[in-house]
């Protein structure tokens, strides 16, 4: 199969394990850079441009598009979609999991474990919000962070009103969330590839940290789960349509609860910490599904 790696930098480790393995496989593989693509969106035809030249005879299409670059990534990968070919993770699947707003919102609808969240662009009672997160400790997230950052703890009301106020006057959108003092600043991760986990893994932050991002200094080892977060893990891949993702969960007194689902989920931490050849289930899945015009929206949504 010729096989499209949409991502703005080939020597990541995940982006190379891809391209070793499915070359290993017998795969043509080719790593496109997503701000390098250009759309030709007028004719009857739909096309993708490249270095001058058009991109054709690509069977599947593996996006590992950057949350930065959200907007101009899904355009891109739409309209591969439209060309028929097939992406590993569809364009209206990653947008729900990129609105973490609106994941939390269809992760509840299909009675998902989370933690206890409030809302907020410019909240009239400040207090009120911070009573619906459970009161403090809590977390207060801006919607457009990824990687731990744009994250706070605020420990006290006069801190949470501190951060809020802050938030506001940047005229950013947040969420406060209950803080899981039981977690211990460990989050699990579990990889689903197909409606199946294949890998999971325990992300220790560093000491003094709450936050459990291996991009901020925290540790990862092998963990078993239990039956009731696999089953947490592979319903909320499946509520967001993904067929790859990295669900992160945090042990809470009352089950596990879903903290995000990632859409773009990195390679290197769980295949050296569990051993496991991830980016091989990854194309052994593409082998099994992919085929022309399979896209179940086409572009639309």
């Amino acid at each position: 199969m010729k096989i499209a790696i949409l991502a703005r930098r080939a020597n990541l480790y995940s982006h190379r394990r891809l391209v070793e393995v499915g070359r290993a496989r017998g795969h043509e593989m080719h790593v496109i850079n997503t701000l390098r693509c250009y759309m030709n969106i007028t004719s009857l035809r739909p096309e993708v441009h490249y270095r001058s030249q058009r991109l054709e005879g690509f069977d599947a299409v593996i996006p590992r598009i950057g949350a930065s670059i959200t907007f101009y990534g899904l355009a891109v990968l739409r309209q591969f979609e439209m060309m028929g070919v097939y992406p590993l993770n569809e364009s209206v699947a990653i947008g729900r999991s990129r609105d973490k707003l609106r994941a939390l919102q269809l992760l509840a609808r299909k009675g998902i474990g989370l933690p206890v969240t409030g809302f907020a662009h410019s909240p009239d009672d400040t207090q009120d919000l911070v009573r619906i997160a459970g009161g403090t400790p809590l977390v207060i997230k801006l919607l457009e962070g990824t990687h731990g950052k744009g994250v706070v703890m605020a420990e006290t009301d006069v801190a949470a009103t501190s951060v809020i106020d802050a938030f506001r006057g940047l005229e950013a959108h947040f969420l406060c969330q209950e803080f899981i003092k039981e977690a211990g600043g460990s989050d699990i991760r579990a990889f689903v590839v197909g409606g199946k986990i294949v890998a999971t893994m325990k992300r220790q932050g560093k000491e003094g940290e709450f936050r459990s991002n291996l991009h901020r200094g925290g540790s990862a080892s092998v963990v078993k789960i239990t039956p009731e977060e696999r089953s947490t893990a592979i319903r909320a891949a499946k509520t967001l349509g993904l067929n790859v993702a990295g669900v992160d969960m945090l042990r809470s007194n009352h089950g596990p609860v879903v903290m995000e689902v990632n859409s773009s989920p990195g390679l290197e931490g769980i295949e050296r910490a569990t051993g496991k050849d991830i980016a091989g289930q990854i194309i052994a899945f593409i082998e099994r599904n992919a085929g022309p015009n399979k896209t179940r929206t086409k572009g639309r949504g």
